[in-house]
């Protein structure tokens, strides 16, 4: 692991490591925070994403809790989770997360492979869902995909969310108010493609995708391409717990 040295904490919490940005990224940098319980771990991905060209970590904490407490005020344009934290899960922490922070993205980077975990996540809001070793370029494409409205999944793990929805079904009435076009466009985001490659697929711009995207998150009253997934495959993208 790369070792860092310390930096004097801004915060009263011992488990938050804010970064000050000016010193390692321009000021238009996307602001990474990172919520890992493994100090290793923490420090390695503190120094990848201040290395990579366009981001700054802007916090790291070590449990649910302080994460929750403080993100709000640190303003992050995307955040890596662990699910696996001590107290409070990291699956709970991003439902309660995106009651407060909407429309900013959160990856879920994790040990676990299981479809449970990846469901939970996704109906909890987060916007992706990458195994801890996805550190590197893969990564980077993950928080970019994410702040553009994706949904950064291995064609892996998104045929896993269709199999674990085929147990239940799907949600028939909205969908069948998309044209046959649309339909074909969110089966391919549920299978995992990004936009350029369903272009690719279906023989249309890029703009046609954007266009057929923003169609079918209209009809059915979704704000995102996690949302518009989960919905298709049958899900109701609410918190665990919530009715």
């Amino acid at each position: 692991m790369i070792e860092i040295p310390a930096k004097p904490a801004k915060s009263t919490n011992a488990f938050a490591s804010p970064v000050n940005a000016s010193e390692v990224s321009p000021s238009a940098a996307a602001r990474v925070v990172v919520v890992e319980d493994d100090s290793n771990l923490r420090k390695t991905m503190i120094a990848f994403i201040n290395c990579s060209p366009g981001y700054c970590c802007a916090g790291t904490f070590a449990d649910g809790e302080s994460a929750l407490a403080e993100i709000p005020a640190l303003k992050p344009d995307v955040v890596l989770m662990d699910i696996g934290l001590p107290g409070m899960s990291g699956i709970e922490c991003v439902a309660r997360l995106k009651a407060i922070l909407p429309a900013t993205p959160i990856i879920m980077l994790t040990v676990y492979d299981e479809g449970d975990y990846l469901f939970d996540s996704l109906k909890a809001g987060a916007s992706g869902y990458l195994l801890k070793r996805t550190i590197g370029d893969k990564l980077l494409e993950a928080m970019q995909e994410a702040r553009a409205g994706g949904l950064p999944l291995t064609r892996h793990m998104a045929a896993k969310v269709g199999q674990y929805f085929q147990k239940f079904g799907r949600n028939q009435t909205e969908v069948q108010t998309l044209t046959p076009r649309e339909q074909e466009t969110l089966q391919l985001l549920a299978d995992g493609f990004r936009y350029k490659e369903i272009a690719g697929v279906m023989g249309i711009s890029l703009d046609t995708v954007r266009e057929h995207s923003r169609r079918i998150y209209t009809k059915l009253h979704v704000s995102s391409r996690t949302e518009a997934v989960v919905k298709f495959l049958g899900g109701s993208n609410k918190p665990p717990g919530h009715s």
